[in-house]
């Protein structure tokens, strides 16, 4: 039922004749792999048979999934992802998740660090991995749900959790983004047991919310959260994981500023406009709770963090943008590898998902 990726470059070699008919996309040597790099045991993902058999020419795949009736699910991953291993056993795993999927998406999977090549809607030929740096893929897994004509319809950035993946795909099925915004949709579809509060801390911006740099005159980065009172993932991020010690260093450089995406509460944006937070928060096409969204001195976004991130990735974030590594290291990923391998050198054990 399961297509095992070969992570081993000799098996891969032996077996590439008898493969490449069957499964085009044998994963990279381990110097090529994502947060699996350095690994001693990164194992593999299965992904399920019914993924589409893609030649990964997207003019072709968009064309045939049109004409089936269908939309082109694009599913970027990386070896060693263990949010990519839980989409594909919690989320697929279902099978009224998996029928509707099959039904609906042609599922097309791209390596974030591969090698084949691929041709986008503008025909341009890239490998995988200059093609998902193209489409600015930061977190695994990304989704981009493509529409009849090659464009963007919903992205998801990170893992869903099945009640709310389940939603994106009737979202996207029910061609619902040309007259309602995702995160609109979702508040309604996908409510969720909760605290059913924010959890504003004392030494966040407190109201009312200047966020501009000269304001603030502390010469920090700025995070800003946004989040809604009902919640999960939220209590899940302040209840445990932004209360560790790791977390707590990487704050101490951070002004830190909560926000309702729901809420008429003013607020003066880091670009000086006035505006409230629910207002800023469509302007940005914040879709999911929490949020982070980082900026600089100057009032620019230089990264956000929108998924469903556990401790390692969370800290990860925040001294991404502290750090100023964003300027020289474009690429999140790698940044996190670089992140993991100085962490292991000091004897810290890193899990990714605790």
């Amino acid at each position: 039922m399961f297509r095992a990726l070969l992570q081993f470059p000799v098996m891969a070699g032996l077996l590439s004749l008898v493969i490449v008919a069957a499964w085009p996309s044998a994963a990279p040597a381990a110097e090529e792999g994502g947060l699996g790099h350095g690994m001693v045991n990164p194992g593999y993902h299965e992904q399920p048979d019914w993924f589409k058999l893609s030649f990964l020419d997207l003019r072709d795949d968009v064309h045939e999934a049109t004409a089936a009736r269908k939309r082109v699910l694009l599913f970027f991953y990386q070896d060693g992802c263990p949010y990519c291993k839980k989409l594909l056993e919690d989320n697929f795993g279902q099978r009224a998740i998996a029928d509707k999927t099959r039904k609906n998406f042609d599922v097309i999977a791209i390596n974030m660090w591969g090698s084949r090549e691929v041709t986008g809607l503008d025909g341009v030929v890239s490998s995988e991995k200059d093609f998902a740096a193209k489409m600015r893929v930061m977190f695994t897994p990304t989704l981009l749900f493509l529409n009849e004509q090659g464009k963007v319809a919903l992205r998801v950035n990170g893992y869903y959790f099945p009640q709310k993946f389940n939603a994106a795909l009737d979202y996207v099925a029910g061609h619902m983004e040309t007259t309602l915004r995702f995160h609109d949709y979702l508040a309604n579809v996908a409510p969720e047991k909760s605290t059913g509060v924010l959890h504003q801390e004392p030494g966040y911006i407190q109201a009312p919310y200047d966020l501009r740099a000269k304001a603030r005159g502390t010469g920090k980065y700025l995070m800003v959260l946004f989040e809604q009172k009902h919640c999960k993932s939220c209590d899940e991020l302040h209840e445990d994981i932004l209360k560790r010690p790791r977390s707590r260093e990487q704050l101490k450089k951070l002004d830190v500023a909560l926000l309702d995406m729901w809420a008429n509460t003013p607020v003066t944006t880091p670009g000086g406009k006035r505006t409230t937070a629910a207002h800023w928060a469509r302007a940005l096409d914040v879709k999911y709770a929490p949020t982070m969204v980082f900026f600089d001195g100057d009032g620019k976004e230089v990264f956000r963090a929108e998924a469903y991130l556990k401790a390692f990735h969370v800290q990860g974030s925040m001294a991404y943008a502290t750090s100023g590594a964003y300027r020289t290291q474009p690429n999140f990923q790698r940044f996190l590898q670089g992140r993991r391998a100085e962490l292991e050198k000091q004897g810290v054990k890193v899990d990714l998902w605790k």
